[in-house]
């Protein structure tokens, strides 16, 4: 569990009853991938966090931006995407992105991502430079310290409330089978010491145009992490978020942070 899905369920979500016309599903990398899409023009793909859903997303986005088509997938295992196997690497999310990508015909795309989100963008945008023309990172790493790694392997044994139990079964389609993998998950992540190993020469092969979004109180990644990504990925922007934690977008950061990530992506970025 990671604290972006606490910080939703502090302020509410939007349910499964939401969503409207424009959902399908996509078999990639044997698993089917649960997407929904909205809006007409450059294609802009939202990647939510660990133990959320796309459909958080509509906290920040309640209706497309003009000139984007939002394409918002359930990742590997959460929403009403399916995993088999229960098994989630960063680098199978990003191969399952750029599978499903593929399979809806759409090349080059602009993104946004979430924790979750933010890294399987690192894994896209190293391992397909040319694709991804510009991209927002919110509350990345470019690996995991020791005290981070303590942090998933707490989070990935605590005990849950009913109340977040049904929340979670709003977002989560497969049972209570996959609910219990999603609150395991980050054992997994913190135990793999190769899947988040990005150094600064591989940073330096991303071409996005990148701004990295960072709350200065992040308790799960240090904003010295976020200065490194800076520091290696070549044409990115660094916000730090004043007393912002993890996924300090939400809330009553929403409308600033949706007004300067468009004009990131825009092309018009003005320091907030």
């Amino acid at each position: 569990m990671e604290p972006s899905r606490v910080n939703l369920m502090a302020r509410g979500s939007f349910a499964a009853d939401d969503l409207n016309a424009g959902d399908s599903s996509v078999h990639v990398n044997g698993i089917d991938i649960h997407v929904e899409r909205r809006g007409v023009g450059t294609p802009l793909l939202l990647l939510h966090g660990g133990g959320g859903a796309g459909l958080n997303w509509r906290l920040i986005f309640d209706a497309p931006p003009e000139g984007y088509e939002l394409i918002v997938p359930d990742l590997r295992g959460h929403g009403r995407s399916t995993n088999p196997a229960f098994a989630i690497t960063f680098r199978q999310l990003a191969l399952d992105v750029c599978g499903l990508l593929d399979c809806l015909n759409v090349g080059t795309f602009k993104a946004i991502g979430l924790s979750m989100g933010a890294k399987t963008l690192l894994h896209v945008a190293t391992l397909q430079p040319k694709r991804v023309e510009a991209m927002v990172l919110v509350s990345g790493s470019p690996y995991f310290p020791e005290e981070t790694r303590a942090l998933m392997r707490a989070a990935a044994v605590a005990t849950h409330t009913e109340q977040e139990l049904e929340l979670m079964r709003q977002w989560h389609f497969q049972g209570d089978e996959q609910i219990k993998a999603l609150w395991e998950m980050p054992s997994q992540f913190a135990n793999d010491y190769d899947d988040m190993s990005f150094t600064p020469p591989r940073l330096a092969r991303i071409e996005a145009h990148t701004l990295i979004v960072h709350g200065d109180q992040d308790p799960l990644y240090p904003v010295a992490l976020a200065a490194e990504m800076h520091a290696a990925i070549p044409r990115s922007r660094l916000w730090i978020i004043p007393n912002g934690g993890h996924g300090p977008i939400f809330g009553e950061m929403a409308r600033p942070f949706t007004h300067t990530a468009l004009a990131f992506l825009n092309g018009e970025w003005k320091q907030p």
